[in-house]
Order: structure tokens, then sequence, then C-alpha cells
């Protein structure tokens, strides 16, 4: 079983056990935007462990919109990532920014759990399902008012992603099933992306020059987690992130 294998697994166990409780009525929507930095609230990591497993959400939300991100991303796995809905809520309750949830998504279970918690977007990734489950998941995701961003690491998985109709297409540099970076990936697969969606530069993403290739590569937006959620000033470290 591949590491994605194992994180969807557990994900698909912890929805099990909330699927029985109502969800909250859902706040409005907050449109998603197509530019700009997404930073990641984020605890802890499989290839990482430990990034700031006592970090603040909503103080953390409010530095990073203070900072100038366009929008924040929340991991909400609790077994390999420290995260939570709870986070969810406070990030949303916090800040005006919208919020992406992120997370192994699966199911439409997951996808509903997400808008009623306060996501104004969702996490899609090719490799995690079949693309008859991943193509269902943004129907409803679009039903819901949901922005879609769907993260491909692999050429093979961009006509799934094209299948799809994702909104913002993520291309992460690091392999889900191995945990290992790869920083020449986005350059491979930007040429092949180009024209499906906005495209997203996720994972390896640390200082202003990283952003600045990125965006030389035709990233429309960059999604930053360690290199923020461990910064000891988050509102100056998303500042010289947004500056290039």
């Amino acid at each position: 079983m591949s590491v994605l294998e194992k994180l969807v697994a557990q994900a698909l166990t912890d929805a099990r056990e909330r699927a029985s409780r109502p969800l909250p009525p859902a706040p409005p929507l907050r449109p998603f935007p197509r530019t700009g930095l997404i930073a990641e609230v984020k605890r802890k990591s499989p290839s990482r462990g430990d990034i700031n497993r006592g970090l603040d959400p909503a103080q953390l939300a409010l530095a990073y919109e203070r900072g100038g991100a366009a929008a924040i991303s929340v991991l909400t796995d609790r077994v390999h990532f420290g995260g939570s809905l709870e986070d969810l809520r406070a990030v949303r309750a916090s800040a005006g920014l919208p919020v992406l949830r992120k997370d192994f998504i699966v199911s439409e279970f997951q996808v509903r759990e997400a808008r009623a918690h306060g996501a104004d977007a969702v996490l899609l990734i090719a490799a995690a399902a079949e693309m008859e489950v991943l193509r269902d998941l943004r129907v409803l995701a679009r039903e819901l008012g949901l922005t879609v961003l769907f993260e491909v690491h692999a050429a093979e998985e961009i006509e799934v992603a094209a299948r799809c109709g994702p909104d913002l297409l993520g291309i992460n540099a690091r392999n889900l099933k191995t945990l290992q970076v790869l920083p020449e990936t986005f350059a491979a697969l930007a040429p092949l992306a180009r024209g499906l969606a906005p495209l997203v530069a996720e994972s390896g993403v640390r200082t202003a020059e990283d952003v600045q290739r990125y965006r030389a590569l035709g990233a429309s937006m960059v999604l930053v987690g360690e290199a923020l959620s461990s910064a000891e000033d988050p509102e100056a470290a998303t500042s010289a992130l947004v500056q290039p």
C-alpha cells in the first residue's frame, strides 16, 4: 500500500465516524481567487513530522491575511497532519479570506461537510480515486458552489484533470505515493496543462525566488504550507512571498 493509499484509507475511516453527526448550516460562500498566494495552516506532515503542532489557526489566519495572502488552505486530516474541521471553522471565523479545505477527499460526505464547515474550495487529487469518482465529486462541488483545486503530480494525470473540469489545476512537486519532492515537476507538467485552468504550484515553495521561478513557468498561484506555518513571524513571511 502506497503512502497515498494509507492517507485515503484513514480519511475515509474518519469520515465514516463523523457521518452520523448533523452538519452545521453553511456560511455564505466567498469567491475563491485565481491569482496570488494560498497560505496554509499545517501542524505536521508525514514527511516532516511536527511543523508547528501548537499553532493557533485563528491567529495564524489573521497573520496570513495581514501579510497579503489571497486565500488560506487548512489541512483537516487528523491522524497524519494534526488538523481538524475545527481548525477550518476557526480560520473561517477569524479571517475574511476564502478558505480551501485540504484533505484526502474521495466521498460525497466529505465534500458536503467541507461546505458546511465553511470551506469555499476543496482539493481533489487525481491519484486518490478513480476518474468517475472524481468527476462525480467535481459535479457535487459545483452544485454546492465550491471551487475545485484539482491536483496532479504526473503527466498521465492531466487527462484525468481535463475530464473533471477543474477551476484550478495544482501541480504538486511532492509525489504523494512516495513523499519524494521533485522540484522539476512543475516545469515538466506546466506546458502540458496550460490552458486547462489557472495553475497552482504546490510543495517546495520556501522563498521569494521560488515564487518568482514558478510564476515565470506559468503559475497563477502558489500554495505554501511548511515555510509559513513554521515561521516565527508568519505575517512577515507571508508578505515576503507576496511581494515578488
